[in-house]
């Protein structure tokens, strides 16, 4: 019997966190567990280190502690709490990581993690997004190994298991609720009807990112960084089945396309067991039975995210970072209900013009540009909310 890995899971107690916690406890035998992160859900966190046996335990929310030591008292696990302890449980050697934890207050754990110079499934799109120069620099460092868990890089990585030179890759898009919406309709969209994602159960923010494609334009600056690749040469298409999850082609015309059901326990799975393979519970793929499968081009005028974030690529410095947390700060008021659904570009697009593209070189960096985007953003934001609360009062 072999030895079993040890591991980190970072962002345990979230969709990512939840799948990745599901397999390992199907693959018991194989893995030690012995760090779990979560963010405020401490009855959830306590659970899942009780049913892994992990040696500690730590949650991000401080207010969130004493419940946590609660429900672990007589277990043996250890505790801790906040953003430092967060880091230092990132940094404690094993063999194997899911960086799970959204947003940009994963930068910091994520690379901690990467510094560490094991291997890395990266679920954080941040991490490359905002710091991709930091990442990919420590990385290299650190001679960690990165695995993809966005089930798009995971499948054009899978394409590209071959080694040989690639032409282009194609990233798919469900095209969201609004796939076939105009532009009035979507500027009258609910928060309940941005939510309700055609293929994919996932959490509210990256649903509505999905909903403005935004996901899809942080998958493009991702995908450049991870594969090495021009945005150029990296293509979307919309597919509305979600079954053709990314395209490799080939300087000599193959194209290559990786598929499966739209469950993210797949491309967890593969991280999980890359090289090799592990057997999952997750539905089979019959082609007959979806009987057909489409395909059709974004359009960039009424889901303007892929057209800022390829500017956001092509400016550099700390372009992506600033789309990214003013994207956030945008979604959060939307799904608060104090902006427009469409108002969510407008205030990327307007944070990106008034910040421009400074250098950054460092998280530090990262992080200044990141605050400063979300300030931008928010007066932006609450502009648009006054002017809203001025026709609702006038009408």
């Amino acid at each position: 019997m072999s030895t079993p890995r040890t591991a980190c899971i970072l962002g345990s107690t979230g969709s990512i966190g939840c799948s990745t916690v599901d397999l390992m406890l199907a693959q018991r035998e194989a893995w030690q567990v012995r760090t779990l992160v979560g963010g405020r859900n401490a009855e959830r966190l306590a659970e899942q280190a009780i049913a892994l046996g992990a040696r500690l335990a730590v949650i991000a929310d401080t207010d969130a502690h004493d419940l946590l030591r609660e429900r672990l008292t007589g277990t043996g696990i250890e505790t801790a709490c906040g953003a430092r302890a967060v880091i230092e449980a990132a940094a404690e050697p094993a063999d194997w990581t899911m960086a799970a934890i959204t947003g940009a207050v994963g930068l910091a754990p994520t690379l901690a993690a990467i510094r560490r110079g094991q291997s890395v499934a990266l679920a954080n799109k941040e991490a490359l997004v905002c710091a991709g120069d930091v990442m990919l620099r420590a990385v290299d460092e650190a001679r960690a190994t990165l695995l993809p868990v966005d089930s798009e890089h995971n499948a054009i990585f899978q394409s590209m298991a071959d080694g040989n030179p690639v032409e282009k890759i194609v990233l798919t898009a469900s095209g969201g609720p609004f796939r076939t919406a105009s532009r009035e309709t979507m500027a009258r969209a609910r928060v309940e009807d941005a939510l309700k994602h055609p293929t994919w159960t996932m959490g509210a923010k990256i649903t509505i990112d999905s909903a403005t494609l935004f996901n899809k334009g942080l998958e493009v600056i991702e995908a450049a960084r991870l594969f090495g690749m021009d945005e150029s040469r990296i293509g979307v298409v919309v597919h509305p089945q979600s079954v053709v999850h990314g395209f490799v082609q080939y300087a000599d015309g193959s194209v290559i396309a990786q598929m499966g059901a739209p469950d993210m326990r797949i491309p967890i799975a593969h991280c999980m067991a890359w090289p090799g393979r592990i057997a999952t519970s997750s539905r089979r793929l019959d082609l007959a039975e979806i009987g057909r499968l489409e395909f059709e081009s974004p359009d960039d005028l009424r889901f303007p995210a892929l057209r800022l974030a390829r500017e956001s690529l092509r400016a550099g410095g700390a372009a992506s970072a600033i789309l990214s947390a003013a994207n956030e700060v945008a979604v959060e008021a939307f799904l608060e209900r104090r902006i427009g659904f469409l108002d969510i570009a407008e205030i990327v697009e307007a944070a990106m013009e008034r910040l421009g593209a400074p250098p950054a070189d460092t998280l530090e960096a990262v992080n200044h540009w990141d605050t400063e985007a979300r300030r931008v953003a928010g007066e932006e934001r609450d502009r648009r909310e006054t002017r809203r609360a001025g026709v609702a009062v006038a009408s």
